[in-house]
């Protein structure tokens, strides 16, 4: 515990960048970047249980599947499995054509090796050193001489290994590590004294990355890093801006997007933001926040549960229920309004046409999701999200009046157990309320003439185990068996659809009535025949109102 009573006084701001000019602000992003994914290096690496071989190879094919085209596959000088991982890639004929695989070394030449790349048609050499003032005094005890010259001799021995191994098409990748926390003019330095090393060119250029190792401001202070570092680099056109944000201060996202408008070229991160302390930037969130600006991620998430089962089972850590796009819960509405406004967006979206639902930013259909997992029922729930699931899952589709009558229905049974209600759980209580609402009076059969627009009905009735014949005459088969009931009823609304189509399909129907002058009550009725349909929603409601009748009575 700190023995400050004030202990913002131990932290300094963050100086910012001298931009009056800066562009990025008028920005938009209007295409993919470059992605590269680091879950094989950085997330392996910040894992309590690093991955074996066979999970890293799992972990592979499923970035091949997503289209992941640069992948970064290990750091081969620092472990004995990431080298032989990376040998088994070449020597397993794992690596398609059109990818590229990176490895990272320290900017030391003990460490540096080609030895695990042989073979390779296409590799990155992706290597850094600690640049930020804290780390030059703390861990290094270099000045910034020291420092650019560490950059420059491992860059020397990288190109000179690589010249002598022609056989691969190489690139190459320089990180000046910590460089949200480096002197931005000092970053240029390094990274220029780089450029003259490598000599890149439009044809061939180098990648520098520039890591928000530690998140240390907010995200337009980033962007405005970026901005300033592409004005200043030497031979910007033959150079790709790389970044990799961390999300020290929860913004990590924010920071690659606003930096990708500053003029980043590609962007490093794992699926579902998995790295050290609290993770890298989540790719599949940058990816799919780009389809809601009506760009392609040119990424492929539409069975974003299969990724999410193989990075889970990789990296053995679960990914949070509210995690952007991929969680259990990031497209359920528990509220009533919320699914009420919902229910009106889907019905009223037109195929193909601009997405335009309620709370809804992406389509669930679009990465592999059921419209169930949209909408949830529980205690805080109302009649739009019931009405819902039951017109998503089982064609059922209630009368207004009758969603909130059977909402009660519903909210009684969740405050009751306490707990959320599945569709399933849902249409069970529908069939338990009206479907088998039997008693007193159960429907066996029926007989119908219908002749010069009047219909004549004999009804076979069973009541207390005996059975009974009613008998009415109507201009239509409602009206001819509400005449030949023992009671008097109103028929106050009625209403019909078809549920499937085909020879399989059947018809749905539903009346609101009035038994004796009493509380008007709903009613369903299903079954292969339309006329068989809408006698058994009458006998629904005609049983439903006398068994309440009788309660209060009792």
């Amino acid at each position: 515990m700190s023995m400050l009573k004030d202990p913002s006084s131990k932290y300094r701001p963050f100086t910012q960048i001298q931009i009056p000019d800066r562009t990025w602000p008028d920005k938009i992003i209007d295409k993919a970047p470059i992605w590269l994914s680091t879950d094989l290096r950085d997330g392996n690496q910040s894992l309590i249980e690093p991955m074996d071989a066979e999970k890293k190879m799992r972990f592979f094919k499923c970035l091949l599947a997503v289209g992941l085209k640069e992948i970064e596959v290990g750091f081969p000088s620092a472990s004995q499995t990431d080298f032989d991982f990376v040998r088994e890639l070449i020597e397993g004929g794992h690596i398609p054509d059109d990818v590229t695989i990176q490895v990272l070394t320290q900017a030391r030449d003990d460490l540096i090796t080609f030895e695990s790349l042989k073979g390779a048609k296409k590799a990155i050499v992706h290597y850094y050193n600690a640049c930020a003032p804290s780390f030059r005094k703390i861990v290094f005890n270099q000045d910034k001489a020291g420092v650019k010259a560490i950059a420059v001799a491992a860059g020397k021995t990288i190109k000179r290994l690589a010249d002598a191994a022609p056989e691969t098409q190489w690139g190459f990748e320089y990180s000046p590590e910590v460089f949200s926390s480096t002197e931005i003019d000092f970053a240029v330095e390094v990274c220029n004294a780089v450029i003259e090393v490598f000599q890149p060119t439009q044809a061939n250029k180098l990648i520098l990355n520039l890591p928000a190792t530690i998140e240390c401001a907010t995200p337009n202070n980033y962007a405005d890093q970026i901005e300033w570092f592409g004005r200043h680099i030497d031979k910007r056109n033959s150079v790709l801006l790389s970044v990799h944000t961390h999300n020290d201060r929860g913004t990590g996202v924010a920071a690659s997007e606003l930096a990708v408008m500053a003029g980043a070229d590609r962007v490093e991160g794992c699926l579902f933001g998995n790295g050290e302390r609290t993770g890298n930037v989540c790719l599949v969130t940058l990816a799919l926040n780009l389809y809601t600006q009506g760009v392609d991620p040119e990424l492929d998430f539409s069975d974003i549960d299969t990724v999410r089962k193989v990075v889970e089972d990789c990296n053995q850590i679960p990914v949070h229920p509210r995690h952007p796009y991929v969680g259990d819960l990031v497209h359920t509405a528990f509220s009533g309004s919320h699914q009420d406004a919902i229910r009106k967006g889907f019905a009223q979206q037109k195929t193909d046409a601009v997405w335009e639902v309620p709370y809804l930013p992406i389509d669930p259909a679009d990465i592999g999701r059921d419209y169930e997992a949209v909408i949830r029922v529980n205690s805080q729930s109302g009649k739009g999200g019931i009405t819902f699931l039951l017109e998503q899952e089982y064609g059922i589709n209630l009368p207004r009046r009758m969603q909130i009558e059977f909402s009660q229905v519903v909210q009684k049974e969740t405050d009751r157990l306490g707990l959320e209600m599945s569709a399933a759980q849902i249409y069970q209580l529908l069939e338990r309320e009206y479907l088998q609402a039997t008693a007193p009076y159960a429907l066996k059969g029926h007989r119908l003439q219908e002749e010069n627009g009047t219909s004549a009905v004999d009804v076979e009735v069973i009541s207390a185990g005996e059975t009974q014949h009613w008998r009415g005459i109507g201009k239509g088969p409602l009206e001819a068996l509400v005449a030949g009931l023992p009671v008097a009823v109103e028929i106050m609304d009625y209403s019909e659809h078809a549920i499937g189509a085909g020879t399989n399909a059947k018809a749905a129907a539903y009346i609101e009535l009035r038994v004796n002058g009493g509380r008007a009550l709903h009613g369903v009725g299903i079954d292969e025949n339309l006329t068989t349909a809408s006698f058994r929603a009458l006998f629904s409601a005609l049983n439903r109102a006398i068994g309440q009748a009788d309660e209060q009575a009792a």
